[in-house]
């Protein structure tokens, strides 16, 4: 006990770091308990574990503040304190009156609670459903115990949706996902968009009658059961009287964000004091361990044979302990990079089986990684009836027939950008995921694209001349890449809107090749910079292939690689070198050793995030027992 206080002593008194102007973090809480240690619970945290946390933020300078306080900085009334934080706990537990708002009231602290009405309308002798078991009505908050917080002025109540917080089949293999986010699947076919719409915002209008009914109040903010919302579910509750949403999403917030997506960092594992004073004091880098895996090779006609290739997937993601899949969304069985069908839902292309969204919630479930939807972003095989169809790139280079480049929709086309935004809407609306990674077709050579759209775009930017006058001038060269690279950017931020309509917080990666970084004046070849990258994705694919690139020296041409990423601000941080397992001049696996040799080399050089393409899980190549110890994060728990 003496060494615990002294500990606790020490601790308390350590310094804390630098807090942006303007910036507010979010903590999430659920059940506090005093016998997590004897029942564990991966969401609830131990009374003395809370009262470290809260002593801790206090003697260490740090602001708790609340919701009025965030809306006052935005207003520009009140800036918002140095080192400021917002308390929330969710669920309604019995604890947040008996254990949490004696804390709050000693140490002055604001927080908001937020109440799912279907668990306190149980009789006081009920039982309710909760996460997959029935708990007694006792475990939740009175209403007299929530009038009594609220009297308080310290206690803001928000909704947590009426019966939301609960899963329903979301896809044909009957995966039970967040009623709030995903259509419900019975009968065979899914949920339409008017139901879905009028079923969500049915629930939310109950519960905030409930609660107005009970309180004299209703509720201005909601949270959002699991932490998933989406820009849709925004505007129904902002038309309810809810313009504040709360997800789970990490990170920092600031006073002019938008106050329908704030984030919030979720409590588990009960961690201790040490843990809980790393996460205030700095986000940390979580290094992203990523298997690129192509779902033509889960595909099968035989369900048996299909279930078994799933198993064998999650199993072995499983077993590499990494923590993201790029899983392919679309079908290129013969191999041409383009987007013959698509496993989801849509309204323009043949769906080959509809096996996205139940392989990605397997994945996020079972092998608890990131899912990122892998995408084209223009290399899309439309029926010739299409009206898009024949909006396509169009090369002024004589030898393109020749080139073995792909087939792609000119990103100038308007027709052909709204069929493609169409695609990503159907994918986000028929699937739960937690990214995106966009294709390597999005590239434009410096021949290209020379479609009536694209000379219209040119025109517009003052380019109204041939390519070949644009190439034989480097200033206009230099001019006429970077439109086109801003166009491919845009564009593709464009579709993350379209996805984030639906699916809320998505991050996102898109493949980059490797040549314009070693040599940057290629550029103009592909349309792409990591620069440019870095600053408006997530994550940067970067093809780190020296085999697909005809390198000699494949570990000299790393080392150079890694090097160019890293003069880079950012760039080792937010570039996933992704290394090929196959050798496509030969069609034969790379050696499992080199592979490892080239994965462990460049975490030597600096890189925090690795990965390969592709993973052959039926065949266990790589070699799961030689791959494991360089992709795991067990082995590299890089979060520096």
């Amino acid at each position: 006990m003496v060494r615990r206080l002294v500990f606790l002593l020490l601790v308390l008194c350590l310094p804390a770091t630098g807090w942006a102007a303007d910036t507010y973090r979010v903590f999430c809480y659920h059940d506090v308990r005093e016998d997590v240690r004897v029942l564990p619970d991966p969401f609830a945290v131990d009374t003395a574990a809370l009262v470290s946390q809260f002593a801790w933020l206090k003697e260490n300078g740090y602001r708790v503040i609340s919701l009025d306080d965030v809306i006052a900085a935005r207003e520009g009334r009140k800036p918002l304190p140095d080192k400021a934080v917002m308390l929330t706990f969710d669920d309604g537990f019995r604890s947040v009156y008996t254990r949490v708002f004696p804390l709050l009231k000693l140490f002055g602290y604001p927080a908001i609670v937020a109440l799912s009405g279907h668990w306190l309308e149980a009789g006081s002798n009920g039982s309710v459903e909760y996460e997959g078991r029935q708990v007694t009505r006792e475990n939740f908050v009175s209403w007299d115990q929530v009038r009594e917080m609220m009297a308080s002025g310290l206690v803001e109540v928000a909704s947590h949706s009426h019966d939301l917080h609960r899963g329903h089949a979301g896809n044909p293999q009957g995966s039970l996902m967040p009623a709030a986010v995903t259509l419900r699947y019975e009968n065979g076919k899914y949920e339409d968009e008017a139901a879905y719409g009028a079923r969500v915002r049915a629930d939310l209008a109950r519960n905030s009658a409930l609660i107005r009914a009970n309180t004299g109040r209703a509720p201005r903010v909601v949270v959002w059961p699991f932490g998933r919302d989406s820009g849709e579910l925004a505007k129904i509750a902002s038309g309810l009287g809810m313009p504040y949403g709360f997800n789970l999403a990490a990170g920092v917030n600031r006073s002019a964000d938008d106050p329908a997506r704030i984030r919030r960092e979720v409590m588990v594992n009960n961690p201790p004091l040490a843990d809980f004073i790393e996460s205030v004091q700095k986000e940390p880098r979580i290094a992203q361990r990523v298997v690129h895996v192509d779902l033509d090779y889960v595909f099968d006609t035989n369900p048996v044979q299909q279930q078994k290739n799933i198993d064998a997937l999650i199993n072995r993601i499983r077993a590499l302990h990494i923590n993201a899949v790029y899983l392919q969304a679309f079908s290129d069985a013969d191999g041409n990079g383009q987007a013959a069908a698509l496993y989801f839902p849509n309204r323009h292309l043949p769906m080959r089986a509809d096996l996205f969204s139940y392989v990605a919630w397997q994945l996020r479930t079972r092998a608890l990684v990131d899912v990122y939807a892998w995408m084209p972003v223009l290399a899309f095989d439309l029926a010739s009836d299409n009206p898009a169809a024949d909006q396509v790139v169009k090369s002024a280079d004589p030898d393109v027939a020749s080139s073995g480049r792909y087939r792609r929709l000119s990103p100038f086309s308007a027709q052909a950008r709204e069929v493609i935004g169409e695609i990503y809407s159907d994918l986000a609306r028929y699937a739960r995921f937690d990214g995106l990674l966009f294709h390597d077709d999005a590239t434009l050579d410096d021949f290209e694209d020379v479609s009536a759209s694209a000379r219209q775009a040119m025109a517009e930017k003052g380019l109204a001349l041939s390519p070949e006058a644009i190439r034989a001038d480097p200033v206009l060269l230099q001019r006429w890449t970077a439109m086109k690279s801003d166009a491919l950017i845009a564009f593709t931020q464009e579709l993350a809107a379209r996805v984030r309509e639906r699916q809320g917080v998505i991050k996102t990666a898109r493949n980059l090749y490797a040549l314009p970084v070693l040599e940057p004046k290629t550029q103009s070849r592909f349309a792409q910079s990591l620069p440019a990258f870095l600053a408006a994705y997530d994550y940067t694919a970067l093809m780190a292939m020296p085999l697909m690139e005809g390198s000699a020296q494949p570990d000299a041409w790393l080392d150079k690689l890694a090097k160019a990423v890293a003069a880079q601000p950012g760039g080792l941080e937010r570039t996933v070198f992704e290394l090929q397992s196959v050798d496509w001049r030969t069609r034969k696996p790379v050696p499992d050793q080199q592979l490892v040799s080239q994965l462990v080399r460049l975490q030597r050089l600096g890189a925090l995030n690795i990965g390969y393409y592709p993973d052959d899980f039926v065949a266990d190549r790589p070699a799961l027992v030689k791959i494991k110890p360089a992709m795991s994060l067990q082995t590299f728990p890089r979060s520096d």
